[in-house]
């Protein structure tokens, strides 16, 4: 854990709107785990000085914060959960420290409740498998992840880049290593992004297995390579186009339909119907790329209307903001957005519901 050596407030150069500048100097115990904390050639530090505003400098174990009251004490409350995180045998990459940058920001937007924690301590939501544990960079991730934990059936739709489908996989991997399902199920509808599925060589497997590789990619990066095959060829994990739904129940399982935005009103009605006993279903889609043909409807877009106010479905909503692939993809989807409004029939989305 660290302290803090020193907290006192001083007049100085101040952000707009801030009436002084508060400096805080705070002492990690390990000194390895503290120069992991800062980064190599305190990279980690100098990203915190970019978001947030503030004034880093690292010295032995100790890094002095200077700032507005508001940006230091969410530098500091980054930095506490990054320490935590490696004492826990965790690494520390750019990617989390950005992570543990906007839910640090986040959390002067929350209600805290009476604890004995410090108050602003973050407690993000994670998925934890055996491979690895994934924890929420963004606070709509940290929402997707509760509400997966605890609905029946969730729609996660935004943008590319957000983590919607690979946390959706890693969720359902959580679900069958605890033993509350039995079998995974993953589906896709093979709809073509302008290429034509019948020039591509092979047999039907081969001809769909790379619309379905998205799915593999994060399956294998929660369960090892041997038991992700185990698991295939015993039925346990299944990966299918979206027709092969049709005419079963789905129980005792966790089921995910990613690329949601390309089915059509009848093929979604039908996935969402197929829902049985104890299962989970996780809906995935960006409603700003569909592929189907004009003039047909997105399924995503009309389930997101019709059942926006029906008992135990939870819609989480992404953006731009939300995008953790890489900072570009975030501008490059906010500058879309800006210029290109989608056709009325597909892409519109209704007023935003209650995400939780």
């Amino acid at each position: 854990m660290n302290t803090t050596e020193k907290v006192k407030r001083k007049p100085g150069k101040m952000p707009a709107g801030a009436s002084d500048t508060t400096h805080i100097v705070l002492t990690f115990e390990n000194n390895r785990l503290a120069g992991e904390l800062f980064g190599q050639f305190d990279q980690n530090l100098a990203l915190i000085e970019q978001k947030l505003g503030v004034d880093a400098r690292a010295r032995g174990n100790q890094v002095s914060i200077q700032g507005d009251e508001v940006a230091t004490n969410q530098a500091r409350r980054a930095l506490d959960y990054l320490y935590e995180r490696l004492q826990g045998g965790d690494d520390v990459e750019a990617s989390d420290v950005e992570g543990a940058i906007r839910m640090s920001v986040a959390a002067d937007d929350q209600l805290t409740l009476p604890t004995m924690e410090r108050r602003g301590k973050m407690a993000l939501a994670q998925i934890a498998t055996r491979k690895r544990t994934i924890v929420a960079r963004t606070p709509t991730q940290d929402a997707y992840i509760r509400a997966m934990g605890r609905a029946e059936l969730v729609f996660g739709a935004g943008p590319a880049g957000t983590g919607k489908t690979y946390l959706a996989v890693a969720s359902a991997a959580q679900m069958l290593e605890r033993g509350l399902i039995e079998k995974i199920i993953l589906s896709r509808p093979a709809v073509e992004a302008g290429e034509r599925l019948g020039y591509l060589p092979g047999d039907m497997k081969e001809k769909v297995d790379p619309y379905l590789r998205p799915l593999y990619d994060a399956l294998y990066d929660m369960i090892p390579g041997e038991k992700v095959e185990r698991a295939i060829a015993a039925g346990v994990i299944e990966i299918a186009p979206l027709a092969f739904m049709r005419g079963r129940t789905l129980s005792n399982a966790a089921v995910i339909l990613d690329e949601a935005q390309n089915t059509t009103s009848m093929q979604m009605k039908m996935f969402l119907t197929r829902l049985g006993e104890n299962a989970r279903m996780i809906v995935t889609g960006d409603p700003s790329q569909v592929d189907l043909p004009r003039g047909v409807k997105s399924g995503l877009v009309e389930a997101l209307h019709i059942l926006r106010e029906v008992e135990g479905v939870v819609t989480v909503r992404f953006r731009d903001t939300d995008v953790v692939r890489h900072p570009l993809v975030g501008r490059i989807v906010k500058a879309y957005d800006a210029e290109i409004a989608p056709p009325s029939d597909q892409g519109k989305m209704d007023p935003e519901p209650d995400s939780g």
